[in-house]
């Protein structure tokens, strides 16, 4: 048997974490005895054996309540994006930094016999530009955002108190998440889901980018994949892989639209309004990762190329 904590469960990536591990029952070959779901408000997943915690993952004593069962793994998701993050500088050290600060002192605070496995959604963020043609292991990360510094700080932290043996952390650098469901979103590299999602329920989307911009992309079942892949992975994390950059695809816009027009027909296109001039160019996103010890690791990547992430949200969100 084993036990569960997911910090942000409300969110996108967290309820899709939370709704696979309830329907699977299982982690790491154990049965799930407990899930505990934890963010700012309740949503409508549950279970057996599925508590609620609900409050600010920041806030010493709400945390201290996901913690006092002694979950044997906890995933931490909360988080807010780069576009707000960077926007309201109070805000996105509060969510992406001070939620992992108070997460490893209370695991700390929890007792001398107690390390489980906390594995964070940090971000390909924490590199800034100029982006290498490739990026690998050996890349220094620079963020050149708010966001990306907050999420480097993050994996900072997990790597000390880890190297102190308060917790066995894992910091996966998820690609660009695409397609997101919901409301389009307006920060940085949120256009890759807008300019899929929108025009495929009717609505029209705003390209910011010229059509040469190329991204590292995963689609969030690759991204649920590989942080539960991280939960079981056997024995103590090795020092040097405390954070990797997670497989991905490396695409770009124009072959997002091909794959669109191909799925969708070609008169779809023309829910697409660009701004003249682009925004954005290829300079302004890292095009692609090596990723390689990731996949030593054996972390999954479900996409090959951008149809498929088409299909997995239709799949997903429109299934027959």
């Amino acid at each position: 048997m084993t036990s569960v904590a997911i910090i942000g469960a409300s969110g996108m990536i967290g309820r899709a974490l939370a709704e696979t591990l309830i329907a699977r029952g299982k982690l790491n070959g154990k049965n799930l005895e407990a899930l505990i779901l934890s963010d700012i408000r309740k949503s409508d997943i549950g279970g057996t054996g599925t508590q609620w915690v609900t409050g600010d993952a920041a806030d010493f004593e709400t945390i201290s309540r996901v913690v006092a069962s002694r979950p044997d793994v906890i995933f931490h998701v909360a988080a807010t994006a780069m576009g707000q993050a960077d926007s309201n500088f109070a805000i996105g050290y509060h969510i992406n930094f001070d939620t992992v600060r108070a997460t490893v002192e209370a695991i700390r605070l929890a007792g001398d016999d107690y390390c489980p496995r906390l594995v964070h959604a940090s971000s390909i963020g924490v590199y800034g530009a100029p982006f290498p043609a490739l990026i690998d292991d050996t890349t220094t990360p620079r963020p050149d955002s708010s966001y990306g510094t907050q999420k480097l700080m993050s994996e900072a932290i997990i790597a000390d108190y880890s190297r102190m043996g308060f917790v066995d952390g894992i910091c996966l650098r998820l690609p660009t998440i695409a397609v997101r469901p919901g409301e389009a979103t307006h920060g940085n590299s949120g256009f890759f889901s807008n300019i899929i999602r929108d025009p495929l329920e009717g609505r029209r989307a705003l390209l910011p980018a010229s059509d040469d911009v190329r991204h590292w992309l995963a689609s969030p079942e690759t991204a649920v994949a590989q942080l539960i892949h991280a939960a079981n992975i056997e024995g103590q994390i090795p020092a040097y892989a405390r954070a990797l950059v997670m497989p991905g695809v490396s695409l770009t816009v124009e072959g997002l639209l091909a794959a669109l027009a191909e799925r969708a027909g070609d008169d779809i296109l023309s829910l697409i309004d660009r701004t003249d001039p682009p925004i954005y160019g290829p300079q302004d996103f890292p095009a692609c990762f090596a990723a390689d010890a990731a996949r030593k690791f054996g972390f999954p990547l479900l996409e090959e190329k951008a149809s498929d992430f088409i299909d997995c949200f239709l799949r997903t969100h429109y299934p027959a």
